[in-house]
């Protein structure tokens, strides 16, 4: 088979051959000796900023590299600043490659990799997806991801599709009558693989579950389903290997880094230290115990085109106990840490808490497909909802008591029945949203 996806990335000038070969000298590398690596590629990475790049130079204020610790937090608010002045010394916008984060997080920016770098990336992500049988030449990709409406932007990303042998499904409209066309597609395509944004597979599992089909009885192809970008709850992971009748895989990445975290086949959530360094810091920027929740603060190794060092990406998480340098383990990740609702009390309460506490009760009937909560005002929030019916008075009390138990009473709830909910330009669903 013409090995389509390997030569559109060589064409592009990408050295996968050689990413190829590093990623698997690093793998092999012994767990005894890996402090070791990860210490020299730290050092080498750091002293090429200071070195040559300016922009990196002055957030640092050194001209050398002595304590880890003593190094600034790059956040998104240092990166507002057009590409050229962050650009490394010997890179141009036409030698690297280029992208634009999502800006889920309020902060979008343009960044850039060298070419080795992002091939180590795609290597990382071949390797890892690997581990389930995937092959990106030749595995069949049914993909739940936005699309560019503008004719250009459409007609550019279904070349790509092509190119990386997959199918896209739009998840701007997921009501009953598009799901059904879904379904159809996967009567008759022969799709190996799932990939796609969390809330709009588990909305498509919850379709399935209501017409009692096992997708993998009409698509027998079927061997994973990835799902990325937004949170994956215990029950939704449940629901969706129920109804797919195949392993899940909860993947947690960036497009400005690389894939952070994949779940192995052994089911735990594995940090990719090949190419990355992550750290959990607590609010004085210092390491916190395996086991303690903090914010993740994530160094590339490899990215010489633009500084990614020690950079918060803006979420919180946890690492397991039984994490090594070689192996981390990510335990948890508990979401943004934009993401935080301050209450009448003066409490913090991170926004996917009130979104889990309302989901425990407000999805028990399967009556509700999906919906989201906002902060208006300091007690005030706003539930938007799909549903076929109204909610109604008796769940609304449930949940009135259950957010007064778990969070503080006299928090002021109204409910907002809609046909859709909104979604950002890529296709996400922000499940919390703070106005204050």
């Amino acid at each position: 088979m013409l090995k389509i996806f390997n030569l559109t990335l060589k064409i592009n000038g990408f050295p996968m051959k050689e990413a190829k070969a590093e990623l698997q000298r690093i793998i092999a590398i012994p767990e005894e000796n890996f402090e070791h690596f990860i210490e020299q590629k730290k050092a080498e990475i750091v002293n090429f900023h200071l070195k040559n790049n300016p922009f990196y130079a002055a957030l640092a204020q050194t001209d050398s590299f002595k304590n880890w610790s003593d190094l600034p937090i790059l956040n998104k608010t240092n990166l507002q600043k057009p590409l050229a002045e962050r650009l490394s010394l010997g890179y141009n916008e036409k030698s690297v490659y280029l992208n634009k984060t999502s800006g889920s997080s309020g902060h979008p920016f343009v960044f850039a990799k060298n070419k080795f770098c992002h091939a180590l990336t795609w290597a990382s992500n071949i390797y890892r997806f690997g581990w389930f049988g995937i092959d990106f030449n030749s595995s069949y990709q049914a993909r739940f991801y936005g699309i560019p409406l503008d004719f250009i932007g459409n007609k550019k990303e279904r070349f790509k599709d092509f190119l990386s042998h997959r199918y896209r499904f739009s998840i701007f409209n997921l009501s009953d009558e598009v799901l059904e066309s879904f379904l159809k597609d996967f009567k008759t395509k022969k799709f190996d693989y799932i990939n796609g944004y969390t809330s709009s597979i588990v909305l498509f599992a919850k379709f399935l579950q209501k017409k009692n089909i096992i997708l993998k009885e009409i698509c027998p192809t079927l061997k994973v389903c990835m799902v990325t970008s937004e949170m994956l709850f215990e029950e939704d992971k449940l629901l969706l290997e129920k109804q797919f009748g195949i392993p899940i895989v909860n993947e947690y990445g960036a497009s400005e880094l690389d894939l952070i975290a994949f779940q192995n086949p052994d089911g735990e959530w594995q940090v990719n230290s090949e190419t990355l360094f992550v750290e959990i810091l607590d609010e004085n920027n210092q390491a916190v115990p395996n086991g303690t929740s903090g914010r993740i603060v994530i160094t590339s190794l490899f990215n010489k085109a633009h500084p990614f060092i020690r950079y918060d990406l803006g979420d919180i998480g946890i690492l397991d106990e039984k994490s090594t340098l070689k192996k981390p383990i990510l335990k948890q990740l508990i979401g943004r840490t934009n993401d935080v609702a301050i209450l009448p009390s003066g409490k913090k309460s991170p926004g996917l808490t009130f979104y889990y506490v309302t989901k425990s009760i407000i999805e028990d009937d399967g009556n509700v497909k999906e919906f989201v909560i906002k902060q208006m005002k300091i007690n005030a929030f706003e539930v938007e909802y799909v549903s076929d019916s109204e909610l109604n008075e008796e769940q609304i009390e449930k949940i009135n008591k259950a957010v007064s138990l778990y969070l503080e009473p006299n928090l002021l709830f109204t409910f907002n029945r809609k046909t859709t909910l909104e979604r950002s330009n890529r296709g996400k669903l922000k499940q919390f949203t703070s106005f204050l």
